[in-house]
This record gives C-alpha cells, structure tokens and sequence, in this order.
C-alpha cells in the first residue's frame, strides 16, 4: 500500500469485500483517502464523493492502475438536491461510508443561526440522507453495510468544538436508531470513532510538539493512530467478518481517554 496514505503494518484481505459496490464520501484526502485505496486494494468497486476536487483527481490517478480503480464523482453533500441526483445516477450500493466531515475551531460567542446550520449541513444531515438514498438498493440486494464516522472529540470535551461535538453526538445516536430500524432487512450500521489521526490536515493546521506530547500522554498506547488503522477498522466492519456486529461505536483511538 502507498504509504503516503499512513497504512499499517499489517493488513488483512477480505474475500467478501472483492467486487462489492463502495461509496465512501469525503473520499478526496485525509482519512477518506486511506479508506479509498484500502477498499480499492481489496478489489472493491469504489465510488467516492468529494467537493475538494485536485485532491480527488490527483488520487483517483493515483490509483488507476489498480484492477478496479476507484471512480471520484464531485458532490457537494450540503446540497441535498445533488446528493439525491448523485445517489440516483450511481445506483445500488453495497457498503456505504459516511466520512465527510469538517472541524473547524469556532467559539461559542461567534455562532449565528447560519453557521448553525452551515456546520449541521456539514457534518450531520448529509450522513441521514445518503443512508436513505442507499437503503432501497440494501434491501433489495438482502443486506447492506453502513458505516458512520464520528469522533473522539466530544467524549473528550474539546475546547472551541461545541457544533462539531453536537454533530458528532448525534451521529452516535442516529447509529443506532437506524441500526435498529433496518436490521431486519439485514442492514447492519456502525460508528467509527477515530482519535488523534495523523492526517496531513491536522499536521498542518494543529500540530505542534506540544500538541503531540499532549495527545500522547492521553493515551494508553504511546502512538499517534494512523490513517491506515482507522482504514482497517472499517475494512473489516464492511466486510463479513463482522456479520453480527451492527449497532455499535467502536474505537481507533489508541485508548485516548484526555490529559
């Protein structure tokens, strides 16, 4: 694997996952990248969605010599229109992986109504309604995979993140009401819960030696989590291995409980 995107040591490969149709949204970089070319590499038919558009091409390329190259398709998930329109011209999908999101630092003085809603449309509805516009396709197949990203940052209480900490919340929840609501049609639905990932982002916009000493004194392993681990979580919650696991947060965080 490329090891620009952070993969781990050791990856595991899942027969179930081979040919399997795969949108994963917020594809373009960072974390979604990795989870891009690991779906990819286990011969998935990979889709994913992104508004960052020189990322997503120079990846897409990156990756076309793969047998089944991943295919970018621009989407901006805040327009529910295109998000709608984008679902109907990919058709059925297998697995679907809600990672888009956006952290910007806000503090709680400074919020409209607008911004508001800007963050929610960002990271929380557009999760809920790529999962409906999927689910037709999920039922009619026997069975689905939904995965949905949230984050270690509101178990934690992080300072200057109230509307991404809301929004993640409820994603937690959102989780298992659907996990619920569509596991007799065999639709199984997680959350992902990644922690400090290492992700070019977060190095250029937050980190500092500080910033690192803190993290890892937080944790119960003395390693910052890589892109590529939180790709393997999610490989393997896609994949069969984890066919009565549904409805349920799990964690990539290094046993990240704060400092």
């Amino acid at each position: 694997m490329n090891k620009k995107l952070n993969t781990p040591r050791e990856q595991a490969i899942y027969p179930s996952l081979a040919g399997k149709r795969v949108v994963i949204t917020g594809g373009g970089s960072g974390i979604g990248a990795g989870i891009v070319e690991a779906f990819a590499r286990q011969g998935a038919r990979v889709t994913f969605l992104d508004i960052a558009e020189q990322d997503s091409r120079v990846l897409q390329a990156s990756l076309a010599a793969l047998p089944a190259p991943p295919v970018f398709v621009p989407c901006d998930l805040t327009d529910l229109d295109t998000v709608a329109a984008t679902f109907a011209d990919i058709g059925a999908v297998d697995i679907l992986i809600n990672n888009a999101a956006n952290d910007d630092r806000h503090a709680i003085g400074d919020v409209t109504p607008a911004y508001w809603e800007n963050r929610m449309a960002v990271n929380l509805r557009h999760l809920y309604f790529c999962a409906q516009a999927v689910v037709p396709g999920m039922k009619a197949a026997g069975g689905g995979v939904i995965l949905n990203f949230s984050s270690i940052s509101w178990h934690l209480a992080l300072p200057e993140l109230t509307l991404y900490m809301t929004a993640k919340a409820g994603i937690e929840g959102m989780t298992r009401g659907m996990a619920r609501d569509l596991g007799r049609d065999n639709i199984r639905i997680n959350a992902i819960i990644p922690g400090g990932v290492r992700t070019p982002r977060q190095e250029a916009l937050w980190h500092t030696p500080e910033e690192e000493a803190r993290i890892l004194a937080g944790q119960c392993l003395p390693q910052r989590v890589e892109i590529g681990d939180v790709a393997a979580l999610a490989l393997f919650l896609a994949s069969d291995s984890a066919a009565r696991c549904s409805g349920r947060e799990y964690y990539v965080d290094a046993g990240w409980y704060g400092a």
